[in-house]
């Protein structure tokens, strides 16, 4: 038996076994759900997202500190005065400047990122046009 002969031997049984395709969708739906497939996103739900994120994000850098300096001159004072929660009180006020800078972090990644989410589609959308303009011109050619 030559390969050639072999090899469409090994792809016509190949192709009689193969159980799944993932090339489309056969409408049953997927996951564990079992409801419909629904993989899209309206530009009006990122928009939302991320104009939440940078309101969170504003008030948070207006109103999340504003206990800083107050507390941090209590802690100093506790502690020039010998007392032991002064140390403590410190670590508290740098913990929550530690966790505030962290989640300003977190939204102001948050509203970015689906900023540029929402360019990058828009700007494939637009390539995909282009693209399907192309071919259909090319098309009337060969009419």
């Amino acid at each position: 038996m030559t390969f050639d002969e072999e090899w469409a031997t090994a792809r016509a049984g190949a192709s009689k076994t193969v159980a799944m395709r993932l090339n489309h969708s056969d409408g049953s739906g997927g996951g564990s759900s079992g409801g419909p497939v629904d993989l899209s996103v309206s530009q009006d739900d990122l928009g939302a997202v991320g104009h939440d994120a940078f309101n969170l994000h504003s008030r948070l850098s207006r109103e999340g500190d504003h206990a800083s300096a107050s507390t941090f001159d209590a802690a100093t004072t506790l502690t020039n005065n010998n007392f032991v929660s002064g140390p403590e009180l410190l670590k508290v006020h740098d913990r929550w400047n530690k966790q505030l800078r962290t989640l300003l972090d977190a939204c102001a990644q948050i509203s970015n990122h689906l900023d540029c989410t929402k360019a990058a589609h828009a700007d494939n959308d637009a390539d995909i046009a282009g693209k399907l303009l192309a071919v259909s011109k090319l098309n009337e050619y060969f009419q």
